[in-house]
C-alpha cells in the first residue's frame, strides 16, 4: 500500500523515533508498504517518520543509481532500530546537494563525513555493526537523521536557512505541488 509522505511542518518529523519491537507482527507489511511508497515517489530513501510513524525503520533503494554507481545495482535494504554510533572525524567531508521527499521542490548543499559507524537489524532481524563509506554513508546519514527528528535543512548554514525560510514556510502551509501522495500540515 502506498502511504502518504508527511511534509515539512508535520510534528512527527521532529520526534525522536522509538525502537521497534522485533516481534511486531506488522513490521514486515510496514516495510513492504515503505518500499512501495518509496518506489511511487521515486526516491532513494525513506524513514518511518516520513510516513507518520515515529519508529526506527528506514528503507534505502540505490538500484536507481546503478548507471552512475554500478556497485549499487540491486541494492535495496531495510534498516530496523538503526543508529549512527559515530562519525569518522578523520574521513574527508563532502558537500553535495540533498533533497527530501518531505520537503518537495527544495535542494540544498549539505556537508557530511564520508564514513560512519552504524548499527541496525536487517529485514530478517540479523544484527549489523559496521562502518559504511561513500554515497551510502550520505544516504544513511540523511535517513537516520529523520529518526532523530533532524532534517537536512537543519544542517545548512544559517545564511542559507534564512534564504530558504519563506520556501519552508510555504511547504509547511501546504503551498507546493509534487507528483506523489503527501500529508501536509493543516493550515
Amino acid at each position: 500500500m502506498i502511504l502518504p509522505i508527511y511534509t515539512y511542518g508535520q510534528p512527527v518529523l521532529r520526534k525522536v523515533a522509538q525502537e521497534v519491537a522485533v516481534d511486531d507482527p506488522t513490521l514486515k507489511t510496514f516495510i513492504a508498504d515503505m518500499y512501495e511508497t518509496l518506489d511511487a515517489a521515486e526516491g532513494v530513501g525513506l524513514a518511518a517518520p516520513q510516513v507518520g510513524k515515529a519508529l526506527r525503520v528506514v528503507v534505502i533503494d540505490l538500484d536507481v543509481l546503478k548507471d552512475d554507481f554500478p556497485e549499487y545495482a540491486g541494492f535495496r535494504h531495510a534498516y530496523i532500530n538503526a543508529h549512527i554510533v559515530e562519525y569518522d572525524d578523520k574521513s574527508k567531508k563532502e558537500t553535495l546537494d540533498e533533497g527530501c521527499l518531505s520537503i518537495p521542490g527544495l535542494h540544498e548543499s549539505v556537508t557530511r563525513p564520508t564514513r560512519i559507524h552504524v548499527t541496525y537489524l536487517d529485514e530478517v532481524l540479523n544484527p549489523h555493526d559496521e562502518w559504511v563509506e561513500g554515497y551510502l554513508a550520505r544516504v544513511m546519514q540523511h535517513e537516520f537523521d529523520h529518526l532523530e527528528g533532524v532534517m537536512y535543512v537543519d544542517r545548512v548554514s544559517a545564511f542559507r536557512k534564512q534564504m530558504i525560510n519563506s520556501k519552508l514556510r510555504g511547504i509547511a502551509q501546504g503551498k507546493f505541488r509534487c507528483p506523489y501522495r503527501v500529508k501536509a500540515p493543516r493550515r
